[in-house]
């Protein structure tokens, strides 16, 4: 009953984040499941730190790209925003449809809460996405990549984040040496 979601999350091990490959031609980037692990870190600290929610939190910040595991990682330029919303959708809905249902509602709606991004829960999720996208860009800037191709990254995430902690944790970022 639970196997085919714990391959799924397995596979996200395999699934390249596109975005490094499409933007800074990194032959081999960090997987979905890296990215997943490194959010999912920032996730419970900010939010213990903060006295929130932090199980529904990084219950959100598990779940957020698993679709990805059946689709794989798509960048706004592969694909409009209602396809990618539809396929994640379906492919989320796939992946969970086994689970007792009592689990499988509460990752639905985890899962939806995220995407539409309703609560103050993914709204949070949702920029520290952002904030850990522009960490692993200035690793990869670090590492010797090529700043001029990671520029779009710190601007999405400038633009994204607007909770004052993760804003002075995005600038603490930008301005390391």
């Amino acid at each position: 009953m639970i196997l085919d979601f714990l391959k799924n999350s397995i596979n996200l091990k395999k699934i390249p984040r596109q975005g490094w490959i499409d933007k800074v031609s990194i032959l081999n980037p960090e997987s979905v499941s890296d990215h997943t692990y490194s959010m999912t870190v920032m996730c419970m600290l900010i939010s213990d730190m903060n006295n929130m929610n932090s199980e529904k939190i990084l219950k959100m910040a598990l779940l957020h790209d698993l679709a990805e595991s059946q689709i794989g990682d798509f960048t706004p330029e592969q694909i409009d925003k209602e396809e990618k919303e539809k396929l994640e959708k379906n492919a989320f809905e796939k992946i969970v449809k086994d689970l007792p249902e009592k689990i499988k509602e509460e990752y639905l709606k985890i899962w939806n809460e995220y995407q539409y991004n309703t609560s103050e829960e993914s709204i949070l999720v949702h920029q520290i996405d952002k904030l850990e996208m522009a960490l692993q860009a200035k690793k990869y800037q670090k590492e010797g990549y090529d700043k001029e191709k990671l520029e779009s990254f710190f601007i999405s995430a400038s633009t994204e984040i607007s909770n004052p902690q993760l804003k002075e944790l995005f600038t603490q970022i930008i301005n390391e040496k």
